[in-house]
């Protein structure tokens, strides 16, 4: 009789299975799989330098240790035993001693149910293995988007503050032909040598952290060949499909849901093995004996099977309890992905909305330091002015950049949670799935 877990477990596979069929058919998904865009490394890359992170050849190790488990749960632990006895007989009243031997082998008979039920566990185990490797695999992709987006974001900032200084650079040399010419103060001239002071400190600043997310990204992933300058930014795209078809996807792709699920129906296993292990495995042997010298020979068939006691009972109570438990750890893990994945989407669509209200920020405030500029230039604005002006320029230009960033990389987590993008299970072809074009 099959316990209500596993009922729930294979009717949650079942229905897994028909929501991934129905989803590959969607054009949306169809979209979602295109070539690599220039800005992000090559699959090829993808793919060794995820296989060689510590935590992804640890999880391949335990594949092989769970293969090597669940070829030993088919064979069974019971093996053959030999026994062995030389002894030396006397009797009163006779005036000679006799050699006496025994001989014996036997074997423990595992019952046919109990050789399913462990053949069972094995492929669970294996399976169990497999997903985890699939998800450390899913965790290394999703720590490969931080570290390569953290490096985009931080050079992305540093060659911003560069520009700026360059600008004030230029800014200073007119200024100083314009005072050489009686044309502006000398007090002007200091102000901006200390706005190009503070802005050289803060492109310094930029240039660190954007080093620091370098070497971050070179020593994380020594797979990925990390161009001497980041690639420029393209403008983030609007998720193809709807969020419930992405919120779907990333919940039926999930590899920590099918390991909680698969963990139950393992442990269900378990327990009905448990439980069929009340019902002891016999015995059977032959045995062979030689007395009085070879006087007596004896064959005969040995028989034997243990009693169970309130042990088994104790072992069986435990690994039912154990899976009930991993029933409702399965539901929690599940429930946790379906917030995560809601989060994720709602995080892709607000970054996105919050970049494009950046941009039309930039914009505006471009406009008006270019005005600001020429009016300075005419002498219908001070100095002050035009500085406070390249400040709120840089501010508007730094806040799109990190907008720019942050939505592109809000969008690429969901495509990575859907398995739609790096990834060598069951969503990719040809060993990695195709990443998203986002150009």
């Amino acid at each position: 009789m099959k316990r209500p877990g596993s009922q729930r477990a294979a009717a949650a596979a079942a229905a897994a299975t028909a929501v991934a069929a129905a989803l590959a058919c969607t054009p949306w998904l169809a979209r979602a799989q295109q070539a690599a865009p220039g800005w992000l490394p090559s699959p090829a890359q993808v793919q060794a330098a995820l296989q060689s992170q510590p935590a992804v050849r640890a999880a391949a190790e335990r594949v092989q240790a769970a293969a090597a488990t669940q070829r030993a749960l088919e064979a069974g632990s019971h093996e053959f035993q030999a026994s062995s006895t030389l002894q030396r007989r006397q009797v009163a009243g006779e005036q000679r001693r006799y050699g006496e031997w025994e001989l014996g082998i036997s074997r423990t008979i595992r019952l046919p149910d109990k050789a399913r039920l462990d053949r069972e566990i094995g492929s669970s185990t294996r399976s169990v293995a497999d997903l985890r490797l699939e998800d450390a695999e899913h965790q290394a992709a999703r720590r490969l988007l931080d570290a390569w987006m953290d490096w985009m974001r931080s050079t992305a900032v540093a060659a911003d503050a560069a520009a700026q200084d360059q600008l004030l650079a230029r800014e200073r040399e007119a200024l100083a032909r314009r005072v050489a010419l009686g044309d502006a103060a000398s007090r002007e001239l200091d102000v901006l040598d200390a706005e190009r002071a503070t802005q050289a400190a803060q492109t310094l600043m930029a240039r660190d952290a954007a080093l620091a997310a370098q070497q971050a990204l070179a020593m994380g992933f020594p797979g990925i060949a990390v161009p001497l300058a980041a690639p420029a930014l393209p403008e983030p795209p609007e998720l193809p499909g709807t969020p419930q078809d992405w919120r779907a996807r990333i919940v039926q792709e999930s590899a920590e849901i099918a390991i909680a699920d698969g963990e139950t129906v393992r442990l269900s296993k378990v327990a009905e093995r448990a439980r069929a292990d009340r019902r002891p495995d016999p015995t059977l042997g032959v045995r062979l004996l030689s007395d009085r010298g070879g006087a007596e020979r004896v064959v005969g068939v040995v028989f034997s099977i243990p009693l169970g006691t309130d042990y088994r009972r104790a072992q069986a109570d435990t690994e039912s309890a154990n899976a009930a438990a991993s029933e409702a750890e399965a539901a929690d893990v599940r429930r946790g992905i379906e917030q995560g994945a809601w989060l994720s989407v709602q995080a892709a669509q607000s970054k996105y909305a919050q970049w494009q209200s950046h941009q039309q920020a930039l914009s505006a405030q471009t406009s008006a330091q270019t005005r600001t500029r020429r009016a300075w230039e005419l002498g219908e604005a001070p100095l002050g002015e035009y500085l406070q002006s390249l400040r709120s320029l840089r501010q508007a230009h730094l806040a799109e950049t990190q907008a720019r960033v942050d939505a592109l990389q809000a969008a690429l987590r969901v495509r990575i949670d859907a398995h739609a993008m790096w990834h060598s299970g069951k969503g990719g072809e040809g060993g990695l799935a195709g990443v998203v074009e986002t150009q």
